[in-house]
């Protein structure tokens, strides 16, 4: 994996909610629109803010390479790594670049771990 990795400052969790007339779109990270109802990622100051609950701290990880959407073979390769270590994580493809969730106890090792790929 070429370029660089970005671990942003910052707790973020994911929350879901029914609608969005409370919630500011700038305070996202980003949403998915589920039949359930719609998840939304943010900081944990917001959402608790907001009385949301959610079950994981995360850490933001940022895949500066810039990817494009039709890329094979990325998300599945830098998974791989995470999963063979047993780290979770949660993928969301950008436009410009691929962003991955791992809790916050594993964020260190997570970014050992991806900028070993980039050799």
């Amino acid at each position: 994996m070429r370029g660089e990795l970005n671990l942003n400052t910052g707790d973020y969790v994911f929350s879901t909610v029914v609608n969005m007339d409370k919630i500011d779109l700038n305070e996202i990270i980003g949403s998915f629109k589920e039949q359930e109802g719609i998840t939304i990622i943010i900081s944990k100051a917001y959402a608790h803010k907001l009385g949301l609950t959610y079950t994981t701290i995360m850490s933001w990880i940022t895949l500066q390479v810039h990817s494009s959407l039709e890329a094979v073979g990325l998300t599945a390769a830098f998974s791989k790594v995470l999963a063979d270590q047993n780290m979770s994580c949660n993928v969301v493809a950008g436009y410009y670049h691929d962003h991955i969730f791992v809790p916050k106890e594993d964020a260190e090792k997570a970014m050992q771990l991806l900028s070993a790929m980039k050799s």
